[in-house]
């Protein structure tokens, strides 16, 4: 069972997706950021200054020890309030959109460079045109 093992971990395809998983959680933690810090500030902007992330709706009593704003999302959150935060959900659905886009993106890219390597070769130089003929008729 052990040498059945070693044997699908040295197959290619099981390294190339443990890559790509790495690689993949690297970009998404990119992908988070540039919505985070980059994206989402601009919408707000757009939109007369709205913070997506910190909009909810609360559904539950805060606790009578409770000391933070009542406004914070993140902090009603930590102290076990029940909360709808639909901007935060907002957020991570424009994050993975942003995530899909740009996939698609490299997707299409590697599918372009495919497509012309599988085009049609490239027309036969004359001299190789020139030569086979010379070749054909020297057997004929």
């Amino acid at each position: 069972m052990l040498s059945e093992f070693k044997a699908f971990i040295a197959r290619g395809n099981v390294l190339d997706l443990a890559v790509a998983v790495i690689i993949g959680a690297a970009f998404a933690t990119i992908t988070t950021s540039l919505t985070e810090d980059i994206i989402m500030p601009l919408v707000g902007a757009l939109f007369g200054g709205l913070d997506f992330s910190s909009h909810f709706i609360r559904l539950g009593a805060i606790p009578a020890g409770y000391a933070g704003s009542p406004d914070n999302y993140a902090q009603l959150k930590e102290a076990g309030v029940a909360l709808i935060g639909w901007g935060q959900f907002l957020t991570v659905v424009l994050n993975f959109l942003i995530l899909a886009f740009i996939i698609f993106l490299i997707v299409r890219s590697a599918n372009k460079m495919i497509a012309a390597k599988d085009a049609e070769p490239a027309p036969t130089p004359e001299e190789v045109v020139l030569l086979r003929e010379i070749r054909d008729s020297l057997k004929k």
